[in-house]
């Protein structure tokens, strides 16, 4: 790429058990967020959810400067939110190198390496044996 062709996003992507989440974040003077071409109020339903998935920009009062455009797919909606969180963070982390301290030790950086177990022969569920008896 030459030096007069400049990046018109900064891409990035995060994840949580079967989550995936691909951000493209757009430097802006109007602020928006959507994800899977709905808003954010329309995609995550709760106010928990919300804060989670747009935590890593809140918290570093970046929020007013970005238009972000998030395809998340995969898993559930609460590791959806956590997969756009670490999405975001790691977009953030690439467009400014000095908010990577803020970032992590936020823990926003770090992806939740927990999945659910497989389940194994023999059992009900990963752990659960069926019920022992004597005779």
């Amino acid at each position: 790429m030459s030096e007069t062709t400049e990046k018109k996003y900064i891409g990035a992507v995060g994840r949580r058990k079967t989550a995936i989440a691909r951000v493209r974040l757009q430097p802006a003077t109007k602020s928006s967020l959507t994800i899977n071409d709905k808003s954010v109020e329309e995609y995550f339903k709760t106010d928990m959810l919300r804060h989670t998935a747009t935590e890593a920009i809140t918290k570093l009062k970046l929020d007013q400067k970005f238009a972000i455009t998030v395809v998340v797919s995969g898993g559930g909606i609460s590791g959806q939110a956590v997969a756009v969180r670490h999405s975001i963070a790691r977009a953030l982390n690439e467009y400014d190198a000095d908010l990577r301290k803020k970032l992590k030790k936020a823990g926003f950086l770090e992806r939740d390496q927990r999945s659910k177990e497989r389940r194994k022969f023999g059992l009900k569920k990963a752990r659960k044996a069926p019920q022992w008896s004597k005779r």
